[in-house]
This record gives structure tokens, C-alpha cells and sequence, in this order.
């Protein structure tokens, strides 16, 4: 009986070690990066159709205050294209993926963008305007899901999910600001 009990102490022992060394290698191995989100939202004192006529059309991101021109084709239907090019130069592809006029909402994804514009990888977007809390106003919400702009292990300062989640939020809370700005200044 001894010897009996005395070989369950072992396997159990042994089985609390592998549980334990199995859950310190994988995370010891584990790598790559992790598909960071972030979301900014702002109330603007407009009825909900006045803010979807000035973000409402992916082909004009001119209420951006950093877009200097948008150049695209196929309107706001599924697959259409757009060329953002910002005012220091650099450009940024986007490729819409849906769009719903009714609910105020389209979703689109970054097909090319320089990482040194935009730190980021896998970028898709969703814009959203809804009516406000109160009944009165607007909220608009700007959403992102994306990867830093270094996949790999060990990324570089400027590359890492630190950069990415700044610059995204950065982006959101000014270009949110300036629309905001813009709408109830009547510009």
C-alpha cells in the first residue's frame, strides 16, 4: 500500500512540474505581435445626417485636417479604392469593405502605407456616426484593429505596439477634433 501511494505522490508531482514547465516554455516562445485595437469617439453638437455628409463618402477625407487630397474610383461600393496624400507628401492606400449609409457606418483597410508614416501592419477601420446620448448632437466613432509595424520578435523603438497604439490614437483624437471643429464652426 506504501508503495502504492508512495508512486501517486510521484506521478502527481511529476504532473504539477510538466504543467508548470509547459506553461513557462510557451511563453518563452511565443512571439510576434499582438493585433492591438483602439477606439476614440467625440460628440458634436450637429445632427447625425449633417456629420455623415461631411465622412459619410470614402472617396473625401478632406474633413482630416493632415489629408492634403483623395483620389479613388468606384464611389462607396464594396472594393472601392482610395489614394490618400497627406500634406507632407506621403500617401496612404485604403480599400473600402463595407458600407452601410443607413446605419452611418463603413469599414475599410489600409493597402499600402510606408511604416514610417504609420507604424502599423493589418490596419482595417470602422467609422460610425450615431445620434447623441441625450437625442441632441452626434457621436462619431472612429475604431482601428491592426500590428505594429515590425513583425517580428525584438521590434525597434519607432516600430513597436508603444508607436503603433500612440500614433492610431494620436490620428483618431485629431482628425475627431478637427471634424468636430470643422462642423460646428460651420467651415
Amino acid at each position: 500500500m506504501r508503495v502504492v501511494l508512495r508512486a501517486l505522490a510521484v506521478t502527481a508531482a511529476l504532473a504539477i512540474v510538466t504543467t508548470e514547465l509547459t506553461a513557462t516554455l510557451s511563453t518563452a516562445w511565443a512571439h510576434g505581435p499582438t493585433r492591438r485595437k483602439v477606439q476614440q469617439q467625440v460628440t458634436i453638437n450637429a445632427e447625425p445626417a449633417k456629420v455623415w455628409a461631411a465622412v459619410g463618402s470614402f472617396q473625401d477625407m478632406g474633413w482630416l485636417g493632415l489629408v492634403a487630397k483623395t483620389e479613388g474610383d468606384k464611389g462607396n461600393e464594396i472594393g472601392a479604392t482610395r489614394r490618400l496624400t497627406l500634406k507632407n507628401g506621403a500617401t496612404v492606400d485604403e480599400e473600402l469593405y463595407k458600407y452601410d449609409s443607413e446605419k452611418m457606418s463603413y469599414s475599410y483597410r489600409i493597402t499600402a502605407v510606408d511604416v514610417k508614416v504609420l507604424p502599423v501592419t493589418n490596419y482595417s477601420s470602422t467609422i460610425t456616426v450615431s445620434p447623441g446620448a441625450d437625442g441632441k448632437g452626434s457621436v462619431v466613432e472612429w475604431a482601428g484593429a491592426f500590428y505594429r509595424g515590425y513583425p517580428n520578435n525584438d521590434p525597434p523603438p519607432e516600430l513597436n505596439d508603444e508607436t503603433a497604439i500612440n500614433a492610431v490614437t494620436g490620428l483618431y483624437h485629431d482628425g475627431l477634433e478637427g471634424l468636430k471643429t470643422k462642423i460646428e464652426s460651420g467651415s
